[in-house]
């Protein structure tokens, strides 16, 4: 259903406000675009027909509907020319009282009945709206950048935005090919919550000396599917945008610890390593050489296995049988001498799958000799990357045995050290607290908070997807795993997730 809205105002002409204006123009609205300074307008306007016109080029667009978006779109110099609109979004810098500023003097300017939405990435729409003498008519519309890329937009609903705003706003989202997503207010609203998830715990697997930033990345992309490691992801977005983000989100949250900022950020941002924009980042960028071949990672990875000193027959554990009937398997096929029986031999290499625990603990529960056993990664599965981990004492030449069994037939393998729930494990395992939290919170709807994650951040599932992937006794294994390993809040199971571990059902589901 159309919204009915013909008239837009975007308020800032910046590349977010650029690409809104854009979209707005092309899905057939009359666009009034406003920036302090007119001749920023006048440039704006110019890249967005360059755009356009890189469209039609490319087939993506006719040159009608080109010619027709022109038009449509008009430079303003002061606020009273959007008297007439019935929608006007700002787009200006992520600041609260500029933005308060600014929607107090709109609230002043456009008629009672015209709808005023903040594209803030971070800013409380309930403080936006406190200073207008409608704050019902206030609300959040969300844009990811590039605005004509990315095909998701945020509607966030203040404590006081009526319902009818709601819903003339997720019209306007189809209206302009967009696929919306409702959400409740909340620091960062849905995307932005469950992307600190991903890079903030592969900080502070760096920070505990586990792994490199190159491995976790590896680790993350040919293991747990994304298209991006979490480095070069803080690299692409840059460091100065990321780390305030963070901290804002944190401390609107009343320190909620899953949020913790890390020192290792704050430093690196005050040393300007800031990412692609600098040249250097968590890798360092050559001039002229686009992407990935042009990053050269500025951390060491662990020591590299040698050649193993020793040959001796492997015992895996059956403590969870599934994953060892899998390791067992996979060991053998390789050309492993497979132990039989319900304990190793004093010989054997003795090979463990924790879930959210760590290598050196296991061994001690499991009554294992620490110096030869190693830990392997089973949670998704062994086709496509294999994390071995090590115990705090692991002799090199064991660890180098384990090496070479499992990257005999070329499937990459990199180890890491001691670390509850591995890599892999730990940082989907945040992804799904978040998403878990905010569907405890009714924040938004399950379903909507996989579907904006999958859109907005192009991860292979959304955080209960996750879940539903791996399973009830997984999931529960891992979380309560990583909860009793450290003993810190920031891992606490989300109940919206423990109660559906338990009850064996779809985390989508129930109330």
């Amino acid at each position: 259903m159309s919204s009915g809205i013909s008239r837009v105002g975007v308020v800032g002409s910046g590349a977010m406000g650029r690409g809104i204006a854009q979209i707005c123009a092309l899905s057939g609205k009359t666009v009034m675009l406003f920036d302090a300074g007119h001749q920023v307008v006048e440039k704006a306007l110019a890249g967005i027909a360059q755009a356009i016109s890189i469209d039609v080029q490319k087939g993506r667009l006719d040159d009608r509907a080109a010619q027709q978006a022109a038009k449509a779109l008009i430079a303003i110099d002061n606020l009273e020319a959007l008297r007439d609109c019935e929608l006007v979004i700002e787009a200006i810098t992520e600041d609260l009282d500029a933005k308060l500023h600014l929607l107090s003097s709109l609230d002043d300017v456009v008629d009672a009945s015209c709808i005023l939405a903040s594209n803030t990435s971070s800013l409380s729409i309930t403080s936006l709206a406190s200073k207008c003498r409608y704050p019902g008519r206030v609300a959040g519309m969300h844009f990811f950048n590039p605005v004509p890329r990315m095909r998701l937009v945020e509607v966030i609903r203040g404590l006081k935005t009526e319902d009818a705003v709601i819903a003339q706003l997720k019209a306007v989202g189809h209206d302009i090919g967009k696929e919306v997503v409702e959400v409740n207010d909340t620091p960062g609203f849905l995307v932005n919550q469950i992307g600190r998830g991903y890079t903030l715990e592969a900080v502070n697997v760096v920070a505990e000396g586990v792994a490199s930033y190159a491995q976790i990345d590896q680790i993350m992309r040919e293991a747990a599917g994304f298209r991006m490691g979490p480095f070069e992801l803080l690299d692409l977005v840059g460091l100065d945008v990321n780390h305030p983000a963070t901290e804002l989100i944190y401390n609107q949250l009343f320190q909620e610890p899953r949020y913790r900022p890390s020192s290792l950020m704050s430093l690196r941002l005050q040393a300007g390593t800031l990412g692609r924009k600098t040249g250097e980042g968590y890798y360092r960028y050559e001039v002229g050489a686009p992407g990935k071949h042009g990053a050269k990672p500025l951390q060491a990875n662990l020591p590299a296995p040698s050649a193993p000193h020793v040959s001796a027959p492997v015992w895996v554990s059956s403590a969870t049988p599934e994953a060892g009937d899998t390791l067992r398997a996979l060991a053998s096929s390789l050309g492993a001498s497979i132990e039989a029986g319900t304990r190793p031999s004093d010989k054997a290499l003795c090979l463990v799958t924790p879930m959210g625990r760590d290598a050196s603990r296991t061994a001690a529960i499991e009554g294992l000799d620490p110096v030869r056993t190693v830990a392997v990664d089973t949670l998704f599965g062994l086709q496509t990357h294999r994390t071995l981990m090590t115990t705090c004492v692991t002799s090199r030449a064991w660890r180098d045995m384990a090496h070479a069994i499992f990257s005999a037939d070329g499937v990459p393998v990199t180890v890491i050290r001691d670390s509850p729930g591995f890599v892999a494990q730990r940082i989907v395992a945040m992804i799904m607290n978040i998403g878990g939290a905010l569907a405890q919170s009714r924040t938004a709807a399950p379903q909507d908070i996989d579907r904006a994650v999958v859109l907005a951040l192009a991860y292979p599932h959304g955080p209960l997807g996750f879940a539903n992937r791996l399973g009830a006794a997984s999931v529960s294994r891992l979380l309560d795993g990583l909860y009793e390993s450290f003993r810190d809040p920031r891992y606490r199971p989300a109940l919206w997730l423990a109660r559906r571990a338990a009850l064996d059902m779809d985390f989508c589901e129930g109330d």
